[in-house]
Parts: structure tokens; sequence; C-alpha cells
């Protein structure tokens, strides 16, 4: 009977569109996903990432093996790093489990969005590239990613020589809002300035960061390329509100603090696939996985707002204390009754976003 029934149609084929793809086509349906680019992670040009492993209890690399996703991309574990305040003071970063994974985007072999392609192509998921669908009349999925930038991270892309590993400055005059990184793995590298506002001098806080990381750290940068990515957080079209449900950044399935959003970029996607093979609330499954995190990390994002450099030293200070930054990380993004009650305070401040679950 398989075959008589519709195709689940996926619209993106991003992390949360081919996790989408892989779960419904493991559960036995015929998948067919429609991407407007000419090929997968085609925005994202070998950019190096952060896959969080801080917002729940268990790793997330066995998250994504247990639903059923592959982790046969190049990853590095990122256990220790140093972060520096404005004033150039080192922090260590350090934790006994990995704070967060490298991973490679884009559509080379070794990628996260390659290795996801892999895999539902192995299942038989059909990709049409230069596809663009903005209805479905039949079961499907939306997972269009970014659609306006709440958040920009601007920088360069190279070769080096420099060891793996990864660096960060809270300072607003390299990032306003935001925070400054340099990242290394397998001689590749990525220093960008991830920024949350006055996005029109975005090149003048690039050329900062890469002083200041050259100044403080030493690295050389070959091959240069220079990219900008964008980070949304909106109020997403609730999945009730149209026979479709949608995952990932279009849904607002994003951490509003850091902007880290591949963990629940997938995992919404594989809820998605899973409430139209067995008739799931999709709606009611992200509420109960997600909500609490979110709105945690909205309070997160509007405090972080009011802080400036000094609050910033102090949070670097506060991990610090802590002797386990993914510890840390894991109390800042947990609910609790005082973030709870801030939530009306930050949504306020941030009212597209604040009504998410409403």
């Amino acid at each position: 009977m398989t075959g008589l029934r519709a195709p689940i149609e996926v619209v993106g084929a991003g992390p949360a569109g081919l996790a989408a793809a892989i779960t419904a086509a493991r559960g036995g349906r015929r998948v067919v996903v429609h991407e407007a680019g000419r090929e997968v992670g085609h925005r994202f040009r070998r950019d190096l990432q952060g896959l969080e492993n801080w917002t729940g209890d268990r790793d997330a690399l066995d998250v994504l093996r247990d639903a059923g996703l592959t982790t046969d991309f190049d990853h590095a574990p990122c256990l220790k790093g140093v972060a520096f305040d404005a004033w150039d003071r080192p922090h260590a970063l350090c934790s006994s489990a990995p704070i967060f994974y490298l991973v490679e985007r884009g559509p080379g072999r070794g990628s996260l969005d390659r290795a996801l392609l892999d895999q539902a192509l192995c299942l038989g998921v059909e990709i049409r590239y230069g596809s663009r669908r903005q209805r479905l009349d039949g079961p499907g999925i939306f997972a269009c990613g970014p659609r306006t930038a709440d958040a920009i991270a601007a920088g360069y892309h190279f070769e080096t020589g420099l060891v793996d590993g990864f660096w960060v400055i809270l300072d607003e005059a390299l990032a306003p809002g935001g925070y400054a990184y340099l990242l290394v793995m397998g001689g590749r590298g990525t220093v960008k300035s991830c920024m949350f506002r006055d996005f029109a001098r975005h090149r003048l806080y690039v050329e900062r960061t890469v002083e200041r990381f050259r100044r403080l750290v030493g690295f050389d940068m070959l091959e240069v390329r220079f990219h900008c990515g964008v980070a949304n957080f909106p109020r997403p079209p609730a999945a009730r509100s149209r026979r479709q449900p949608i995952a990932g950044e279009q849904a607002g399935f994003q951490d509003a603090l850091a902007g880290f959003g591949m963990r629940y970029a997938m995992f919404s996607g594989v809820m998605a696939a899973r409430s139209l093979l067995d008739g799931t609330d999709y709606d009611a499954s992200c509420e109960q996985a997600m909500k609490r995190p979110i709105e945690t990390a909205d309070v997160n994002r509007a405090i972080y707002d009011r802080l400036g450099n000094r609050g910033y030293r102090w949070l670097l200070r506060g991990q610090a204390w802590t002797g386990d930054t993914r510890r840390f990380l894991r109390w800042l993004y947990r609910p609790a009754r005082l973030r709870h009650l801030l939530l009306p305070w930050a949504q306020r401040r941030h009212p597209a976003r604040s009504r998410r679950f409403a």
C-alpha cells in the first residue's frame, strides 16, 4: 500500500529538511525534497560551525544516532578553548565533555549537509534542485531556513597552519550584541563577527575582529574567502494554522542568545516527519521538547543585550568559577522560575519572538 500513497514533499534541503526526509523515508514513505539552490549547503561554502552540546543531558551525536540520523561527517569535539573579554584578558573554557562539536557546512565531502544528503539518497529520497514551492497540495513539510536577518555572522574562510581549536572575544567594538569567534579544524579556519545589530558596518567589525585575533592568537590566513550568513528568530506560522508542519529556523527553532540552531533544526525535522507518519501532534511535541529552552534563550538574549562589556566579563568569570563551561551553559539555558518571571519583560523587548508558541 505504501506505493499508492502520495509522496511526502519537503521544501528545503538544509539540516531540518533532510532530517525530515530521512525520517519519512525510514518510515517507508516516498519522499521528494524541493531545494531552491543548485546543491545542498550552497550558502555556506565550507563554513565551520558549532553543533551545541549543552541544552540536553545527552551527547548531541548520540541524540542524532538515536533519531536515525547519520553522524558520518567530519567533526571535532571542543573541550578546551579561550575567551577574551574587551580588555584582552583570557578566560579558559573547558569541560570534561564536549562543549560543542566543530562541523563543516556546505556541499563538500565530510560536511554535515553532504552526509545528510548521502543518507537521504541511499534511502531513495528524490532531490529536485532549483525547485521552489510556496505551497504544497499534499502531505509535506516546510523547512526553508531564515527569511530575514536578526543576526549576521560575517568574516572569512581560509586555509591555515594553526592547530585545531576555538577562540571567542566578547566585545561590543567587534560584535555588537554578539561575539567574535575563530574556529580551526583540519587546516581550515573561520573567523567571524556574529553581530545582532548595526549590520551596515559589518565590514568594519570584521576587520577589527581579524586584527584582534591576529594580535591575541596569531594565525595565518591563506586562500581567503569572504562569507556572510544570517540567523533569524521569527514568530513562525504555527504548524496548526496550515496543513503542513514547519521545521527548523523557518519555524523559529533557533537559539536567540548565541544563534546555535542545528540541533533544534534536525530534531524539529524528525518530529515533523513523525507527525505525518503516525499522526502525532507536531505542535504539542515541539512545545514539550523545545518551548521552555527557547523561551529561556529569549530571556538570556534580553539580559545579554543589557549587559555590555562589563557584564560579558562577569559572564566569563562566572563560567570560570564553575570549572566546567558545559555545566555552566547547561545552567544558563535551563528553565528556571526567575527566568520565567522575566519572560514578559523579554517579550516586550523582542515581541516578534515572544509569540513563538502562542
